[in-house]
């Protein structure tokens, strides 16, 4: 492996160096492993080789699977039933059925995977709440960024090309993709030949302009979850339209989450609000906390303190909380939660109207219905009289240590990208594959109204893998 390469021609450039980039390189140059004539790889990365992995590197890649290395058997219904039918089945079910050999293919490279408790119930096993251990790669993603990283740094056939962006893809007369003009760090520019590439550089969340375009007013007000995804400013996207590709997604959606803004910290997500509630900056509640269970409500609430909360809103709950087990490993922020013996002092604490925070958790607690609190299921304990109204987890703040923290809302990925079919092959309006030319990841559009989560990373994985595997058999017949 070289840094810096010597020669401009390659059998395949990918473009990124997060979960769909690496899958995709690897992938290819295991299908091409002992081919008479060795083939050339580049991998290009935006960020210096200290920061490479875009959004992989810095997320926990929650990965919604069972303990048997399958698919959560709800999640293409699911997909179905929050798009209102907009998802692609095909492609939903085409995830459904490489997860297990995915895994089995990271797996082999070093990746471990672990199932950890979490105290909080989830639906990533058959859509039912449940408290079975959810999985993620030991290390999170940064695991999956390293591992696969090696294996294509000790691979003599791999360039990797840090700090060079992709500007343009190039054609042959027939419209067939056979390269890729780049810009280096010293900022000249250099056309790659290739016979296929594959974009896989993220969304467009790190480029204001195309957020704003898309997304709408004060996109500029979205902070961003993690350092990485600066670099997803749209390039696959807009490389591929201008050769004329169609698109898929919601292009005004966005992943949001409640983050802590006390810290700098990448993901630090607040997954564990359910047995709280939440109050804006006029110290009002504004969302129902306990609507379902947080992995399909924790972007709902983030998206919602962006558009309508002026980027503003506490997170407050009392000693209840703090005595569910493992509750902390909820609170992914690096800085505790704010605490005081009473609601004043906790006020005092978060620089927010200790009056308003006290009259309106007065009103909430006068409004929990009857039953027993169980943060363990959708416990039907609801608030009665009161709007917005607690659905589940209804329980008065009355139990010091009374916490809280200060939340804003992060953007992650953006919903809309280009449209593939399922071999990964980027696809014009009439479905037309255009030839050489592929892309995975975030880089592609699937979801709409929702993002039911933990599936981000692995259907980047998923597919890097087929698209780097389509592209080996083409050139070898």
């Amino acid at each position: 492996m070289s840094t810096s390469a010597t020669t401009g021609t390659y059998d395949l450039v990918v473009v990124g160096f997060g979960a769909a980039g690496l899958s995709a390189a690897l992938s290819y140059a295991e299908a091409t492993d002992g081919r008479a004539t060795p083939t050339r790889i580049a991998v290009l990365e935006r960020a210096t080789q200290e920061e490479r992995g875009g959004a992989t590197r810095w997320t926990g890649a929650f990965l919604r699977i069972t303990q048997d290395r399958r698919l959560d058997t709800d999640w293409a219904e699911h997909m179905g039933r929050v798009s209102g039918g907009l998802a692609d089945q095909e492609y939903c079910r085409t995830v459904e059925r490489e997860t297990p050999q995915t895994l089995s293919f990271v797996e082999k490279h070093g990746v471990e995977i672990a199932f950890e408790d979490f105290p909080l119930p989830h639906t990533f096993d058959g859509g039912a709440p449940s408290m079975t251990p959810p999985a993620s790669p030991r290390g999170g993603g940064a695991s999956i960024v390293e591992h696969l990283g090696s294996a294509l740094e000790n691979d003599p056939r791999v360039d990797i090309r840090y700090e060079t962006e992709a500007l343009r893809l190039t054609t042959g007369e027939d419209g067939t993709v056979d390269g890729v003009v780049v810009r280096g760090a010293d900022g000249r520019t250099q056309r790659l030949s290739a016979r296929a590439v594959v974009l896989a550089c993220g969304g467009f969340q790190g480029n204001t302009e195309m957020l704003t375009r898309y997304v709408g007013d004060r996109a500029c007000d979205l902070p961003l979850i993690a350092p990485g995804i600066a670099n997803n400013r749209g390039d696959a996207l807009r490389m591929a339209l201008e050769l004329g590709a169609d698109t898929a997604g919601q292009f005004d959606g966005i992943h949001a989450e409640p983050v802590d803004r006390r810290t700098q910290q990448a993901d630090a997500v607040l997954y564990g609000f359910s047995t709280g509630i939440f109050v804006n900056g006029r110290m009002r509640r504004f969302f129902d906390e306990g609507r379902d269970t947080w992995d399909n409500t924790f972007e709902h609430v983030g998206y919602e303190i962006w558009k309508n909360q002026d980027q503003e809103a506490y997170w407050i709950a009392d000693g209840k909380t703090l005595a569910i087990p493992g509750i902390m490993n909820s609170l992914l922020s690096d800085v505790p939660p704010e605490q005081a013996d009473t609601l004043e002092g906790l006020a005092g604490k978060l620089g927010i109207d200790a009056e308003g925070l006290q009259k309106t958790v007065a009103e909430f607690n006068a409004a929990v219905g009857p039953g027993e609190f169980d943060p363990s299921v959708l416990d039907g304990k609801s608030t009665v009289g009161i709007e917005p109204r607690k659905s589940n987890w209804a329980t008065a703040l009355d139990t010091p240590p009374f916490i809280g923290v200060p939340v804003t809302a992060a953007i992650c990925f953006t919903y809309g990208g280009v449209r593939t079919d399922l071999d990964g092959r980027v696809v014009t309006p009439s479905g037309t594959a255009i030839p050489g030319l592929y892309a995975a990841g975030e880089a592609t559009g699937l979801f709409y109204h929702a993002y039911p989560p933990a599936t981000s990373v692995l259907r980047s994985l998923i597919f890097g893998r087929l698209a780097g595997t389509h592209a080996a058999v083409q050139q070898s017949l």
